[in-house]
């Protein structure tokens, strides 16, 4: 990916040096401008369709009048967002993530990881149709108030479209009052949420309506050395069939194989072929305090893969809990003859001032607890299903191994925030910190993306979204954050729309729109999708109070009417020197929402 952002890099210094030289030697034909290695492409075309257009002026006065709300709403929600978030970055420096990757704040397909080129085509359409009715906005607008336009056009990096433009007579605008030129800058806007609006109806009612989940389990990858690489399985497969059960869905194939002790099983994939998976216990992942670390590893090149435990052979994850089951101690020994004798039970880190610090458990420290009352615990899942037969006040004997060696402490349970028992301890995954995986597949939620396509957030949220807006309303939010999914919602993949492999897990079926086909229907779905984000996200970004974008202008329009109300002839200094401080404080919140991260961690 480095590499890519090099080369993207490099052509675009080449293609600024080639567009210096022509402008120098006067080759550039009148129409084109530059602005730095941006392209200004002009022209008058289109003044009389606007014209034709701004006839119904009391319409569109009192449209302009609805999205100049809307947009001084958002203008205060995205100056709050932007503050608070500034100041919770500062306070408390979250852990540079992918987001923040400085390639990763380009809206480019291929050099953003988190925006494939695969759908770069829709990218672009999306992008067009935001720019078109932004601009169109603010052309149609500037007629009904009767302000004249100079030019219009379209700015271009190379042949790249990034902007569009309308460029009013600044004389003439100036000479309209403080109402027709806000009503002019909202314009674009107040568009782009509208075309959002009409794009996800259509995405979230007929089209998501349309699609189905394809039967099967839907394999979004296979993990490296697992017994499903071994076997041949890829991204995209969808597993209909374990053994003699059939497989309808991801949970479904989770439950044939829990229940499954058996060394070597048989998949059917939906194109009938069949495979036979040795299985094996693969490391997935593992804590740094866990008493087997030393022989662990989850390094893509040198996976780790859990052989026996006391000399005994185990491959799946049932042979594996029946080994440690009756041995609070035991001796794990991996693939390579590594072995490691530790605590088997739930690793967990004692916080400071609760239950198990004032037994004695030491606060801040990881410790192994094996037993609660002589119950056996060996992860997190029998810790907590043993503690909700207790009441907050009980005591309970807890015996965990600190520091290697094995203690009892009798511990009066504390109340949780959900009023149940608790220990006061933050329990790590897995049995003694080591989560294991012997069949090697991840999970496409293929589901919960279409359940959110179709207007639930709450399918990847796990709350309850009650009544049509809201629904609608939440369901926009969650398509803004689909495109991060595994670093905004915890999913395990990132959803950038029907392509590439994922396109296996859904079929066309029920719907009024089924009758286009896969084909048809997910590249219209596609479309939609990108077009409402993107317009979505140019009227957010727009509406921010700070030049030259276009909250920056309305501000400037708001602040000029209040001060021309005080008794002061400074005016024009106090309305720059508060439009200023305004925009300076939106480019330091952005800055630091971007780069705050790697600067101030640690």
């Amino acid at each position: 990916m480095n590499e890519t952002l090099v080369w993207v890099l490099i052509g675009l210094s080449l293609y600024w040096f080639g567009v210096l030289a022509l402008k120098s030697r006067g080759l550039l034909p009148s129409y084109i401008g530059t602005q730095g290695p941006i392209l200004t492409i002009h022209t008058q075309r289109g003044k009389k369709l606007l014209d034709r257009l701004a006839r119904p002026k009391r319409f569109w006065r009192a449209w302009g009048n609805f999205g100049l709300g809307i947009a001084l709403v958002v203008m205060v929600g995205t100056f709050l967002l932007l503050v608070l978030q500034a100041v919770a970055v500062i306070r408390n420096p979250p852990p540079a993530s992918a987001v923040t990757q400085p390639r990763n704040v380009l809206v480019i397909p291929g050099v953003n990881e988190f925006l494939p080129l695969s759908v770069a085509p829709e990218i672009l359409f999306g992008l067009l149709v935001g720019l078109v009715v932004h601009e169109g906005g603010h052309g149609l607008m500037c007629r009904v108030e009767d302000i004249e336009i100079k030019s219009m056009g379209l700015a271009a990096l190379a042949i790249l479209p990034i902007g569009a433009f309308v460029e009013p007579d600044e004389d003439n605008r100036r000479d309209t009052d403080r109402g027709g030129q806000s009503r002019m800058f909202a314009a674009g806007v107040t568009n782009n949420f509208a075309v959002t609006l009409v794009v996800f109806l259509a995405l979230f009612g007929p089209v998501v309506g349309s699609i189905g989940v394809a039967p099967g389990a839907a394999v979004g990858g296979v993990m490296p050395g697992s017994a499903a690489e071994n076997a041949g399985l890829d991204a995209g497969d969808r597993i209909v069939q374990v053994g003699d059960t059939s497989i309808e869905s991801n949970a479904d194939l989770d439950a044939a194989l829990s229940r499954s002790g058996d060394e070597t099983v048989s998949v059917t994939l939906a194109g009938g072929d069949t495979r036979e998976l040795e299985r094996s216990l693969l490391v997935t992942d593992f804590h740094p305090d866990s008493p087997f670390e030393s022989i662990l590893s989850v390094d893509p090149e040198n996976p780790t893969t859990i052989a026996a435990v006391n000399g005994t052979e185990v491959r799946t994850e049932e042979a594996f809990r029946q080994a440690v089951a009756d041995r609070k101690l035991a001796t794990i020994t991996n693939d390579s003859g590594g072995s490691e004798t530790g605590a088997v039970g739930a690793l967990a880190t004692v916080q400071a001032d609760g239950p198990g610090d004032d037994a004695g458990l030491p606060a801040g420290e990881s410790v192994v607890i094996t037993e609660i009352d002589g119950e056996r615990v060996l992860n997190g899942s029998d810790l907590s299903d043993t503690l909700d037969r207790y009441d907050p006040g009980d005591t309970a004997t807890v015996e965990a191994s600190v520091n290697g060696t094995l203690d009892s402490y009798d511990v009066t349970l504390g109340e949780g925030d959900d009023g149940g028992a608790i220990v006061g301890i933050l329990v790590a995954e897995g049995t003694s910190g080591v989560t294991l995986n012997s069949f090697g597949v991840r999970l496409y939620p293929a589901g919960q993306f279409l359940g959110l396509l179709g207007g639930d957030f709450g399918a990847l949220a796990g709350g309850t979204i009650v009544g049509p807006i809201a629904s609608f309303l939440t369901g926009m939010f969650g398509v803004l954050l689909l495109p991060f999914s595994s670093v905004s919602l915890g999913a395990s993949y990132n959803f950038a729309g029907f392509v590439g492999s994922n396109s296996a897990f859904f079929v066309a079926e029920g719907g009024p729109l089924s009758f286009l086909g896969t084909g048809a229907l997910f590249l219209l779905a596609n479309l939609l999708f990108w077009t409402g984000w993107i317009n979505l996200n140019l009227g957010f970004f727009n509406c921010i109070p700070a030049f030259p974008l276009d909250g920056g202008h309305i501000l400037r329009m708001g602040v000029e009417a209040i001060i021309s109300r005080l008794p002061t002839d400074q005016g024009r200094q106090l309305t720059t020197m508060v439009t200023t401080a305004v925009g300076l404080l939106m480019l330091m919140s952005l800055l630091l929402m971007v780069f705050g991260p790697q600067l101030l961690a640690g």
